[in-house]
């Protein structure tokens, strides 16, 4: 089982779900692969009452442990409550064994897929001298919020680690509604090219809306590409004497579907998540 938010308001919030369960149905690894929201259908605990295979693997497709993962989801699942973030809880029902296995965000993994998007965006929209990326200033790029500090700190954990492979010039967090913010990113850099990364795991307003604003685009410029169906930042856009490539968000990345694997390894050999 694969567990999104879901939208009401966002169509395709659930689409990296929908894509990495398609995926995973592709490599036949499993007996059933099934995708499930808690702010769309299918439901969770609609989509749990209609899995009877003996072993059950529940991913969260969420960027931190927090609220969602640690209280929404469980609770809908009829799980009891607590337990520590990156253990696999294990409940059984009947004939059922039932894995909760961490969110995919807060793997170390992580990394591998962040690096993938930096890289993609870069050679996908080629300009003039494109930069490798010991030549390149990465940002990845965050909600922030008082509410869940978990969510900076999956973020930063992955700077640290990005860092320590030594592969770009510089590397930073930035966020929406904590500092340093998304708009300082061209102050901070030293290197003359930039790449940010939103760590989101599905496309919509933050992306394709208010980080673009926040980055320097005029907000009606943004709205009339979004009213044509352009993409809202043109890739490279040069400000400030720098070059910027902003990628889309990390959730539909291939590579998406390697950690969600390796959750469903931990759970299965009992193992704390790394």
């Amino acid at each position: 089982m694969l567990v999104g938010h879901g939208s009401t308001l966002n169509a395709d919030s659930a689409a990296p779900t929908h894509q990495h369960a398609d995926e995973l149905r592709r490599r036949g690894i499993f007996a059933e692969v099934v995708p499930c929201f808690w702010k769309e259908e299918p439901s969770v605990s609609g989509v749990l009452r209609g899995v009877f295979a003996p072993r059950v693997f529940i991913v969260p497709l969420f960027i931190s442990d927090g609220y969602f993962t640690e209280q929404v989801i469980p609770r809908e699942l009829g799980f009891s409550q607590g337990g520590q973030p990156g253990f696999a809880r294990v409940q059984q029902r009947g004939g059922q064994t039932l894995h909760y296995c961490g969110p995919v965000g807060t793997h170390a993994s992580m990394t591998r897929v962040l690096i993938a998007r930096a890289r993609a965006v870069v050679e996908e929209h080629p300009a003039p001298a494109s930069p490798k990326p010991v030549e390149t200033a990465l940002f990845i790029a965050g909600h922030g919020t008082g509410n869940n500090e978990n969510s900076r700190k999956a973020i930063e954990r992955q700077v640290e680690l990005i860092r320590a492979r030594g592969e770009y010039a510089e590397v930073y967090p930035v966020f929406m509604e904590e500092e340093p913010r998304i708009g300082a990113c061209w102050q901070m850099a030293q290197a003359q090219n930039l790449a940010m990364v939103p760590f989101f795991i599905s496309d919509g307003l933050h992306s394709f809306e208010d980080i673009p604003v926040m980055l320097g685009e005029p907000a009606e410029v943004v709205q009339e590409r979004l009213r044509s169906g352009q993409p809202t930042w043109r890739n490279p856009t040069e400000r400030h004497g720098r070059r910027l490539w902003y990628a889309p968000s990390i959730g539909s990345e291939p590579l998406m579907a390697e950690v969600i694997l390796e959750r469903v390894r931990e759970a299965a050999d009992g193992r704390l998540g790394e």
